[in-house]
């Protein structure tokens, strides 16, 4: 294996490109992005989640997941409504239709998941990982931790 091959970085760049190739192959059948997929998902717990928290999950500046969110409440999958707690914060909530939507497309995808997961033999060892690799590189708490 050459250097280039065991390049961290360069394996989880394009591990991250392949699955989310993947993804979007299901996804895109049924019209919707893998952006929106997110937003689905963190919604799906039928809470309602603040802007914020809807970028961070989605993977993307607050700006652009506005426009997405815009473009799901025109599309009936989502609705905005003022958080009961303070007023001037405005909550997202899981429309039905997009509820709809995230339990037709959990089906493939749990397959999808199950099928890699499968192929590389993992165990929970693997995702564990990545969730820790997540956390270490987490900007949010200041620890002064270097990698």
């Amino acid at each position: 294996m050459t250097g280039a091959e065991r390049d961290l970085f360069h394996i989880l760049s394009n591990a991250e490109r392949r699955v989310a190739q993947r993804l979007a192959t299901v996804l895109d059948a049924a019209g919707c992005s893998v952006e929106q997929w997110r937003v689905l998902t963190l919604l799906e717990d039928g809470h309602g989640h603040p802007m914020t928290e809807l970028a961070e999950f989605a993977l993307l500046p607050a700006p652009t997941t506005t426009k997405l969110v815009d473009r799901m409440v025109a599309d009936n999958l989502v609705y905005r409504r003022a958080d009961p707690a303070d007023r001037r914060r405005v909550l997202v909530y899981l429309a039905e239709r997009g509820r709809h939507l995230h339990t037709r497309l959990s089906v493939p995808l749990r397959q999808l998941q199950s099928e890699l997961l499968e192929q590389i033999g993992d165990t929970g060892e693997f995702t564990g990982k990545l969730a820790r690799l997540a956390v270490v590189l987490d900007p949010a708490p200041a620890t002064g931790r270097e990698i």
